[in-house]
């Protein structure tokens, strides 16, 4: 038995399948988990969604926020963008399966000594508080009061936590953290708009991993979602989206004994990325 986390899929299925065939992925034997955004922007977000589903006894996953932005449009709270590729979903015969099992999904998974999340952690969160919110997020997202979080979760404010927080402020932070988060200023507020390489951020930011942090003491952080930083292997920090989506890779450590394994993009006209 292999335990695998694989990187940003983001609707590559090509390259999701060369890769599972690469660590001889098997069912039943092998533990798989997914850091997040399974779909958009790909050509194959409908063979991802439906493969994660036919394997959801064998697999974790965490949302992230194409995922989120997903659930959005299908009950139609957000209008697709340029780039999207959620069409052939929204149109499925099993689009309502599928986008029931996603939205059953949490935002932080605990995996052993790993804590598995899209974009990262507020430094000062431990990882039961990190679990709890994730919690709160999913009781809300699978409510009745669903299409109402969904619809309000957009937008940068607050861009701080704090614990007094309540209400839909409280849970677009959460969501904005676990799915968005790439920087903090120094005084640990949320800066969503540097998207590029961690050497050409501004000097009054800080990546969210580089700042002094309680969640991850005793704990390695399991993410994605930055493409622009790569792969980053540390001791409490694994970061996994390679960029498969704009040409670059997508990526499986197995964590039983840190062995990478990469497939290359597969070509695909640039309107595609």
């Amino acid at each position: 038995m292999a335990s695998y986390v694989i990187g940003d899929v983001q609707g590559c299925f090509a390259e999701l399948s060369a890769l599972l065939t690469k660590i001889d992925f098997a069912p039943g034997r092998d533990r798989l988990y997914l850091v997040g955004d399974l779909v958009n922007r790909g050509p194959g977000s409908l063979q991802v969604l439906r493969w994660a589903y036919e394997q959801r006894e064998h697999i974790q996953v965490v949302l992230g926020n194409h995922d989120l932005h997903l659930l959005a449009v299908s009950v139609g709270l957000a209008k697709q963008r340029r780039g999207d590729t959620l069409e052939a979903i929204l149109t499925a015969h099993d689009a309502d399966l599928l986008l029931a099992w996603l939205r059953a999904q949490p935002l932080v998974q605990a995996v052993g000594r790993y804590l598995m999340v899209h974009a990262g952690l507020m430094p000062g969160w431990s990882a039961q508080q990190a679990l709890a919110l994730s919690a709160e997020v999913s009781a809300v997202l699978n409510s009745e009061q669903g299409p109402h979080f969904l619809a309000a979760m957009y937008g940068n404010q607050p861009d701080y936590w704090d614990d007094g927080l309540q209400g839909m402020d409280r849970l677009r932070v959460v969501v904005n953290t676990c799915t968005r988060m790439r920087m903090l200023s120094a005084d640990g507020r949320l800066e969503l708009g540097f998207k590029g390489e961690l050497a050409d951020a501004p000097a009054s930011l800080r990546a969210w991993f580089d700042l002094p942090c309680t969640v991850r003491a005793g704990h390695t952080v399991l993410c994605g979602h930055w493409s622009a930083l790569g792969l980053l292997i540390r001791e409490d920090v694994i970061a996994l989206d390679t960029g498969c989506i704009w040409g670059g890779s997508l990526s499986a450590l197995r964590l039983d004994d840190g062995q990478l394994f990469q497939v290359p993009a597969a070509p695909r006209p640039p309107a595609q990325y």
